[in-house]
């Protein structure tokens, strides 16, 4: 089964609209990048309120930012988008500062680039070994071209793909020879409440390194293509904007309990955050990566 979430971004075809109810599930608008042109994809909520966008760097916002740094041999950009040192939030052992939770997690997030002749890509992904296996969405890799991964710490190093689950939209990717990473952790489905506190990390309009906070505003949403389906969904309002792809949604504890995949936009001209984004539950999340993992080793 095929998900059409995760169908090439490049995809020259505009798919058709439909008519849906006013209340979840959702349909999606997917956003390419071309360099020089930009493609949307849109599918109207009844009424023409909201649109759906998967989150893969290259939208109209983030166009000349996202290409930049795909095709850059540089270091990441300085510009960091961090939560107030002084917020805290009650856990069951005490109060967590949420900048102690970034700086625990960022070393675990990196940028995955994709490059080729005529068109390039920028998504996150969330580290899960010492050795360079990452995790990111699989329609940040799925238009193909030289993949390479940018590091917390501004290396950029060559990577490859070795395993992807279009249904899910995840993949993994593996980076050459490196050592000593920080592996992400990960929580539990179970573990997860509407109102909880959560960062998402990433790299959102090509801004490697942001954090951003907010809270889990619903579980179990679902994104509906029309014939496919992403299901249970964690719904958020941290914002989170193309170049967010394949990046963690983290609880107080630093523990990753989604990874983002998508925004509710308000507009196909207007692709920015909202306040309602979209990430794969993190139970989902492992369970494929263990499938994947299986799957590399064969």
């Amino acid at each position: 089964m095929t998900d059409l979430l995760t169908r090439p971004l490049y995809n020259e075809e505009t798919t058709n609209t439909a008519s849906l109810p006013p209340m979840p599930p959702l349909p999606p608008n997917v956003i390419s990048h071309r360099r020089g042109r930009d493609r949307h994809w849109p599918r109207r909520v009844a009424g023409g309120a909201a649109l759906l966008a998967l989150i893969a760097g290259g939208g109209t916002a983030g166009a000349v930012i996202a290409d930049r740094y795909a095709t850059s041999t540089g270091t990441a950009p300085t510009a960091t988008t961090s939560t107030v040192a002084g917020t805290s939030v009650a856990t069951g052992t005490g109060t967590t500062s949420l900048a102690t939770v970034a700086a625990q997690v960022s070393p675990s997030i990196v940028t995955v680039l994709i490059d080729s002749a005529e068109e390039s890509a920028l998504g996150s992904g969330v580290v899960l070994t010492a050795d360079g296996l990452i995790l990111t969405n699989n329609h940040v890799i799925s238009s193909g071209g030289t993949v390479s991964v940018r590091l917390s710490d501004g290396r950029t190093l060559p990577a490859k793909v070795v395993a992807a689950d279009a249904t899910h939209d995840l993949a993994l990717v593996q980076i050459t020879d490196v050592t000593g990473l920080t592996p992400a952790t990960f929580g539990t489905d179970d573990s997860v409440a509407v109102g909880d506190t959560v960062l998402a990390f990433g790299a959102p309009l090509g801004l490697e390194g942001t954090v951003t906070s907010g809270i889990v505003s619903a579980l179990n949403r679902e994104v509906d293509t029309g014939s496919e389906k992403l299901t249970g969904l964690l719904q958020t309002d941290a914002a989170i904007n193309q170049g967010n792809s394949g990046g963690a949604l983290v609880d107080t504890s630093g523990n990753v309990i989604g990874i983002n995949v998508a925004i509710a936009t308000a507009s196909d001209e207007s692709t920015g955050n909202v306040g309602v984004g979209f990430a794969i539950p993190a139970d989902t999340v492992t369970s494929v990566v263990k499938q994947l993992q299986a799957e590399a080793a064969n």
